[in-house]
């Protein structure tokens, strides 16, 4: 699939977007973004992958919700490989997303719901992405074979996201949670070796809402919580 090959107004919006977050994206990483949109919409005629059924829609609340997280793990990874675990992928967001902006990760998406694993596969063909993988199943039940980022969209509280996955962080990963206001009340609530060390405010365009990233990682005795707008 070309850029071409996708509703103008759609590839419009898409050059937008990325130049609106400060991101420089091939014309096949575009291809290979708007591919996924269009795959995602043609599955959501019979399964309900998202609430979002409007194509534009869908690219403002998940495409470039996704993206907004590039620049600052591009800021964390310094463009080193690294293995990175989306965790209630659903769709794909942000997991597929990830696979295509940064081809240097490992990305595996991980989903309780059989037939989101089925639609991440079949992307993962379709789209080619060869360092993306889906597992279904339940989180908690994973092998531990540690990852260097894990993150979530959505997904669960702070305290439960890095409880259930704990075993599944490699020594010196970071938990990445993705929220809309900043939780205050469930950083409060994480165990005490649990250190905020970032709390990042992200800007989507075209998305009036509020959006977060909160970094995490095991504490050590110098932690303290950054604030960025």
């Amino acid at each position: 699939m070309t850029t071409s090959a996708a509703p103008q107004p759609l590839v419009l919006a898409l050059r937008c977007g990325l130049e609106g977050l400060g991101l420089a994206m091939s014309e096949k990483q575009q291809a290979q973004l708007l591919h996924h949109l269009a795959l995602v919409s043609q599955w959501c005629r019979v399964y309900n992958l998202t609430a979002v059924r409007d194509p534009a829609d869908m690219l403002t609340q998940h495409c470039l919700d996704s993206l907004a997280i590039v620049r600052p793990l591009h800021r964390h990874l310094a463009d080193r490989a690294a293995d990175v675990l989306d965790v209630g992928s659903g769709a794909g967001f942000p997991g597929v997303v990830l696979a295509i902006a940064c081809p240097q990760l490992g990305v595996t998406c991980v989903d309780a719901v059989a037939k989101k694993v089925s639609f991440v596969r079949h992307v993962a063909g379709a789209v080619g992405l060869p360092r993306l993988t889906a597992v279904h199943g339940r989180v908690e039940a994973l092998a531990a074979c540690g990852w260097d980022v894990v993150v979530s969209r959505a997904f669960a509280s702070l305290a439960d996201f890095v409880s259930l996955t704990r075993p599944l962080l490699k020594e010196g990963g970071v938990w990445l949670a993705m929220k809309g206001q900043v939780p205050e009340k469930e950083i409060l609530d994480l165990p005490e070796d649990i250190d905020v060390f970032h709390v990042e405010r992200l800007q989507v365009p075209g998305l009036g809402a509020q959006r977060c990233l909160i970094w995490m990682r095991l504490r050590d005795d110098t932690s303290r919580v950054s604030l960025s707008g």
